[in-house]
């Protein structure tokens, strides 16, 4: 009876610490993706700004608002490895507005620097750099859905799920990058830069209402069913 007792409290806490060992690993992620968009981020808006590419440079500054947004996975990491069945807390919905906001003013940017430059016919000194950081950020951020998807399954946690699901935004954003940097390095087609900003400023437009959705509400995404 007691070797019964002791193997079952032995298996129970072999679980608990892979459970605290899965939590780490999805903080772990949340941190890395974290650094990896301020890596990002000023790589792109200096590269974006010497070259002339308003939508690299856009680019960047999307991935300084995304370190906004992963301050908030970060805390919900935290709290749901205290309390798995807790809500959003004040922090989360704070850090959701104000990238919401942020996201808003990108958009407005984006899509009257676009415009402008359609009009006065700018073209960028080059958009290689814009295929090379599209092409790594689409498979950094490859990596991290499959890591973060692998972890919220293993923990069962709906939260870590979604923000590996929500996450695929940015890989369509990359991939715009990578089309109208791709055809203007091919091409020099003079239209094309401003015409993948104005892509990516849908994308970030529909960012800022998914924050301001999850901020008003529970729910891990957008994409979830009430």
């Amino acid at each position: 009876m007691q070797q019964q007792y002791d193997k079952k409290m032995e298996l129970t806490a072999t679980k608990q610490l892979d459970k605290q060992r899965l939590y780490k690993l999805a903080f772990g992620l949340a941190i890395f993706t974290i650094i990896y968009n301020i890596v990002e981020g000023l790589l792109a808006t200096y590269l974006g700004y010497e070259d002339e590419s308003l939508a690299l440079f856009g680019f960047g500054v999307d991935s300084f608002i995304e370190v906004i947004s992963g301050l908030g996975i970060a805390h919900m990491v935290i709290r749901i490895q205290r309390q798995p069945e807790s809500n959003r807390d004040n922090f989360e919905r704070t850090a959701l507005r104000i990238t919401g906001i942020s996201f808003y003013a990108l958009v407005i940017g984006l899509v009257t620097t676009s415009i402008f430059n359609i009009w006065k016919g700018h073209k960028p000194e080059t958009t290689f750099w814009g295929v090379v950081i599209s092409i790594i950020s689409i498979l950094i951020m490859w990596v991290l859905i499959i890591g973060k998807t692998k972890v919220g399954k293993q923990l069962n946690s709906d939260a870590i799920l979604a923000d590996a699901e929500c996450a695929r935004v940015c890989i369509y954003m990359s991939i715009v990058l990578l089309i109208s940097s791709g055809i203007y390095q091919l091409t020099n087609f003079a239209y094309i830069d401003s015409i993948g900003t104005l892509g990516l400023s849908y994308f970030a437009f529909k960012e800022g209402k998914e924050c301001f959705d999850k901020a008003k509400s529970n729910k891990h995404c957008s994409c979830e069913h009430d």
